[in-house]
């Protein structure tokens, strides 16, 4: 797309001139340094130390706005460097190159109902096409979309906080750039939500633990600077035993708080990264007036009258970020921390604080995250939805058993290559049987229809015309493989999966289901009568499906009283030359291409195999 062309060269004009602009910054704080050195050096040795006294704080003040202003630019040229990469991603996205994305493939269940089949983790999948999130949690969100359907109400609120956030281009790259600095897919999260709901140890005796830090503290050190100064005095021994006293108290007590002090450390250090990204992240949100009645209910969860979460996030960040100078026994210590620990019971200090913010918090941080990890997905599923504006946002229909469609295409084939296709299954127990020849597109068309329903029922447009589809669940039997480990064939891993289905369809809810070549591990007369067996009892069931199959004797039922009808793909064989249409049509397929497919990987096929004679 023009526009994401347009925000490349644009962040990258802006980058380069930051980048010239920072350069010529660090030289002025260089200059400004030596200068200053130099003028001091040369005062002091005057004795103008009047001069000094007012020309160093002079000095220092020009640094440090040197220093902040540089700061400021090495920001914003990160900023724009980010959003750069925003766009660049959405060019790798519209072309569906998608292996530097993540694969999402921590989500990954071979035992889900149909995350294995249908691509919605690891390589190429629908995880890596959608996701524009930067924490884990939203990261997380998203996943959980993808993996179960979601109510026809929040279907729909879904859809309108998209269509919102859509054409908000800019707020949305924005937001994306806003928590990038901060990324961490391992960031633990849940282990900070943990800490925040466990109780509180030294809080109700804060006064206690407050006076005592502050008598030990300043004993220590008033007793500790005595000694010093009279170390080689008479008076020495009116000092040094009661400050070694203070000492092995305060080593008493840190001893006694360091569980607690590691157990926070540990609980949230991989967080103090992911804090920044979510206070980042819920500035930007509320910065922006929305109209949808999602997204005002998800701003109004960050701002609420006796707590704001850009306030309490950041000062959560500073706390934990002077508690992991710390250090714990499987970390590096910091050893001027303990020092000055070992006098002034720093531990004391950031247990509390970090006890009263849990306190204040506790009832918030949980809807604060959850809050910002659905603006994450939402706003994933508005950019997806962008890129793709030929897609539409299906109607969900109150009547159960009900899927309609009108050029319907496959979300991650490029758009020139993807052939579109017309596809209505509608009634409890009705089934579709789709045969066709080899790599007609038979099972690519299956996870055409399963795929879009994903979306559809994430509240996602999908890669069609206009679509119809009620609420249901789904399952799908396609890539059933043997497993060695487990002793597993294939024909047994498929009836694993038949189990499932059957198990699944017992809840009650509407089930749609997909199989692709059913029993295809056993003789043609088992497989025959087992389709025919699995089919009745489906369609006899709160079920409805597509069965995909090579077997013209499958196929045959719709003129048997079942309730199945026939689509198929056809391909052609003309001058030598196998082709494909990728159309869907009515009726049993005529054209089978194994014959010359075998032909072609040098197997002399028979014509005649009745007069074989094997003498």
């Amino acid at each position: 797309m023009k526009i994401y062309q347009d925000h490349i060269e644009q962040y990258k004009q802006e980058a380069e001139a930051l980048e010239e602009q920072t350069r010529r910054y660090s030289l002025l704080r260089l200059v400004a340094f030596i200068f200053s050195f130099i003028l001091i050096i040369i005062l002091a040795n005057e004795r103008l130390l009047e001069v000094v006294w007012v020309v160093g704080p002079i000095c220092i003040f020009v640094f440090v706005s040197l220093l902040k202003h540089y700061n400021e630019l090495m920001r914003q040229k990160q900023r724009a460097n980010f959003l750069k990469q925003i766009n660049e991603n959405e060019l790798l996205r519209l072309k569906n190159e998608l292996s530097g994305f993540d694969k999402g493939l921590s989500q990954l269940d071979e035992e889900h109902a149909y995350m294995a089949d249908l691509d919605i983790f690891g390589s190429h999948s629908l995880f890596q096409l959608l996701n524009r999130t930067t924490t884990e949690s939203g990261s997380l969100r998203l996943a959980q979309w993808l993996s179960r359907p979601a109510t026809k109400p929040i279907i729909l609120e879904r859809q309108q906080a998209i269509q919102e956030l859509n054409p908000n281009i800019v707020w949305r790259q924005e937001f994306e750039a806003a928590g990038l600095p901060f990324a961490n897919t391992n960031s633990e999260y849940q282990k900070l939500l943990n800490w925040v709901a466990g109780d509180n140890q030294l809080l109700s005796k804060k006064n206690v633990y407050l006076a005592g830090s502050v008598v030990l503290g300043v004993l220590a050190l008033t007793l500790g600077l005595l000694s010093f100064f009279n170390s080689t005095s008479p008076d020495l021994k009116f000092y040094l035993p009661p400050f070694l006293i203070v000492m092995f108290l305060n080593y008493r007590i840190l001893k006694k708080v360091a569980p607690l002090s590691e157990d926070i450390i540990d609980s949230t250090h991989q967080n103090v990264q992911t804090l920044g990204g979510y206070q980042m992240l819920a500035r930007t949100i509320l910065s922006e007036e929305f109209q949808s009645k999602r997204l005002q209910g998800l701003q109004k969860d960050l701002q609420q009258k006796d707590s704001s979460a850009i306030d309490e996030m950041g000062s959560l960040k500073k706390i934990l970020s002077f508690f992991q100078l710390r250090g714990t026994k499987r970390s590096d210590n910091n050893k001027f921390y303990g020092l000055l620990n070992q006098f002034l019971l720093f531990d004391i200090y950031c247990i509390l604080k970090a006890e009263q913010w849990k306190s204040r918090n506790r009832a918030h941080i949980q809807s604060w995250v959850e809050a910002i990890s659905e603006f994450e997905a939402l706003n994933s599923l508005a950019g997806f939805a962008y890129s793709n504006p030929d897609f539409a946002f299906p109607e969900i229909k109150e009547a159960p058993y009900h899927i309609q469609f009108e050029t319907l295409g496959h979300p991650l084939i490029n758009a020139e290559n993807r052939v579109c296709n017309d596809f209505n299954l509608s009634g409890q127990g009705q089934i579709t049987m789709i045969t066709g020849s080899n790599m007609a597109g038979k099972s690519t068309f299956l996870r055409t229809v399963g795929t879009n329903l994903v979306l559809a029922l994430m509240g996602a447009p999908c890669c069609a015309k206009s679509g119809q589809v009620s609420h249901m669940k789904m399952f799908t039997s396609m890539r059933t493989k043997d497993n060695l480990e487990e002793g597993v064939s294939s024909f047994y891993a498929e009836l694993q999966r038949v189990e499932q289905l059957l198990a699944l369809i017992t809840s009650g809810e509407p089930i749609f289901f997909m199989l692709d070549e059913m029993f295809k591990g056993t003789n043609s007369e088992d497989r025959y009568k087992g389709g025919v067996s699995l089919i009745k009892q489906l369609n006899e069931l709160n079920a409805f499906g597509i069965v995909s199959t090579h077997d013209l004797e499958l196929a045959n039922l719709s003129g048997k009283h079942m309730i199945v009808s026939n689509l198929s793909f056809n391909s052609k064989i003309a001058d030598g030359e196998l082709s494909f249409n990728y159309k869907l049509t009515e009726g049993i397929c005529t054209d089978f291409n194994a014959s010359e497919l075998m032909k072609r990987s040098g197997i002399k096929v028979l014509k005649d195999i009745e007069s074989l004679s094997l003498d």
